[in-house]
């Protein structure tokens, strides 16, 4: 007994220090690489070896949580939608996903040579100062999609509640129309919120087992329910037999757009892949990534592609969402089937949440105020500003413009990514100072924290396809002929900003930031320095 009283008085006066303001500074830590006096943190510094954990098998994991959602399933949808036909669809996913894994891989050299997250990364290219911006494009979505993918989550959690339970469909609703969720929905997004608060905490390092895990439940269950929808419907449909509904001109563009799509909706992950390829134990394995993504990417859309053609000869109606069609299973058997899909898609919005959204975020987050936030506290405050400050469900119900617009923030993302590639492997040629990344007046300083020539590459790159953005805020606009450049915003957006950097810093170079050999960091077979943490009183000077 005298122990819990100790305990809660401990708790107590935890949360009495919290209404002293400068109790909620982070210590100053002395890491490997940040001058003495800067606040910075341990989840910014270079990851050390005992943390690089991660084998070709944890890409894959990685790779298979991150894809395998409710929402990959159905991306085949969203090209049969618009008139085109299942090879198209098929086309379009393979060779979209084949331009994003070289990405990938190549942008996540530098985390798993150097050992260094995005947000710290990303300053040899645009400077101490304008490295921001790419942190906090990257950011916003980050926090769009966490909320998204937490509010189908809670609708996994809702069928598999549904399956045990079938009243619970019934509670009685309490709210308003405008709320726009009920009190069944709220509910389940409370229980799935609180359900995925612990998986965001954990430190990615140790995460690799859960990816795994996510990997085999998920692909049964997305195996499983495309093998028994056919087999209940006696064939696989007659999608296969479908026509283009456009031809000519408008069918080559509406292609085009469609590749772009498929590509661009891979940006926000391309971007900051270096928070994770910082874990790999050998840096080649980032390759690996090359191969894994457009296979997964094909299979996910194809068994999304077969199941819905089955369910037209088995319900009268293509079922795209694969909880949609779980919650139609309701006969005792196949409520088991029905828990077990909920489960495992519950699980993949888990998976999403952790490899795609929140880490990357908090990772951001951490670099913008290192004087208050390291990954923990960043997780938390990114789960609650996605999970209910932002309303999901209001973004998902009723604001399908701003979705539009998120998805457009790619004519960012996709020069960002074309930007890190060019200074890596063109531009710095794999030799790069990794302490002078840590340093605010360091040789990645260039010219008041910028370096004009990235700045310069964005221009060039998103000036001519910002009417897209603008489009997407207001459809009614007409933005002419720019709506063909609007179709090829995510490679004209790469293809010129890697031009442009790359030829701006070959003929005006930084000399100062141009070196024969990486200076420091984590190599292969290198070590990285011993972080020390020293502990200082919690006091500022007047």
């Amino acid at each position: 007994m005298d122990s819990v009283r100790r305990r809660v008085k401990k708790i107590r006066e935890g949360l009495e220090d919290k209404n002293n303001t400068w109790s909620w500074i982070m210590q100053i830590q002395e890491t490997s690489f940040a001058p003495y006096g800067e606040w910075t943190n341990a989840d910014l510094d270079v990851t050390p070896p005992e943390r690089r954990t991660w084998t070709a098998v944890s890409v894959l994991g990685y790779w298979v949580s991150d894809i395998l959602s409710a929402q990959s399933w159905q991306i085949g949808a969203s090209v049969l939608a618009m008139g085109l036909t299942w090879r198209e669809a098929i086309w379009c996913v393979l060779v979209g996903s084949i331009v994003m894994a070289f990405a990938i891989a190549f942008n996540g050299a530098p985390g798993a040579y150097l050992g260094v997250p995005f947000a710290v990364w990303i300053r040899s290219s645009f400077g101490f100062q304008l490295a921001k911006f790419p942190v906090v494009c990257r950011m916003t979505t980050a926090l769009f999609w966490h909320a998204i993918q937490t509010y189908t989550g809670s609708t996994a959690l809702t069928v598999m509640l549904a399956a045990i339970w079938p009243r619970y469909l019934d509670i009685p609703n309490h709210l308003p129309e405008s709320a726009g969720i009920t009190s069944q929905g709220l509910l389940s997004h409370f229980i799935f919120w609180i359900i995925q608060l612990p998986f965001l905490t954990i430190h990615p390092h140790k995460l690799k087992w859960f990816f795994v895990f996510k990997a085999f439940v998920t692909i049964t269950a997305a195996v499983g329910t495309t093998i028994a929808v056919c087999v209940i419907a006696g064939s696989s449909g007659d999608m296969w037999d479908q026509q283009p509904e456009v031809t000519g001109w408008d069918r080559s563009w509406l292609i085009v757009a469609t590749l772009t799509s498929q590509t661009g909706s891979w940006s926000t992950v391309g971007t900051n892949i270096s928070d994770f390829t910082r874990y790999i134990r050998e840096p080649r394995n980032t390759f690996y990534q090359a191969v894994f993504f457009p296979f997964i990417c094909v299979f996910v859309s194809g068994l999304g592609v077969i199941s819905a053609s089955a369910t037209n000869a088995l319900y009268g109606e293509y079922i795209w969402d694969p909880l949609v069609l779980a919650s139609k299973w309701t006969t005792p058997r196949a409520r088991a089937a029905a828990f077990y899909c909920g489960l495992a898609w519950m699980v993949a919005q888990i998976g999403v949440n952790v490899s795609a959204n929140v880490i990357s975020a908090s990772n951001d987050l951490a670099s913008l105020f290192p004087k208050y936030m390291n990954i923990h506290r960043a997780a938390i405050l990114c789960t609650v500003v996605g999970g209910w400050v932002m309303v999901p469900w209001k973004i998902i119900t009723s604001a399908a413009g701003l979705l539009d617009f998120m998805s457009s923030l790619g004519i960012f993302l996709s020069p960002i990514i074309a930007i890190s590639i060019a200074d890596y492997w063109v531009v710095k040629q794999r030799c790069v100072d990794v302490s002078a990344l840590y340093m605010p007046h360091g040789r990645y300083h260039y010219t008041a924290g910028c370096n004009w020539r990235a700045a310069a590459a964005m221009l060039v790159s998103s000036g001519p396809t910002m009417p897209s953005l603008v489009k997407s805020i207001n459809p009614s606009i007409d933005i002419g002929g720019a709506s063909y450049i609007a179709d090829l915003v995510w490679y004209y957006g790469f293809l010129s900003a890697f031009l442009v950097y790359t030829l701006l810093s070959k003929v005006w170079p930084a000399e100062e930031s141009v070196l024969t050999r990486t200076e420091s960091g984590v190599v292969k077979d290198v070590e990285a320095p011993t972080m020390e943490i020293k502990e200082y009183p919690n006091e500022v000077d007047e």
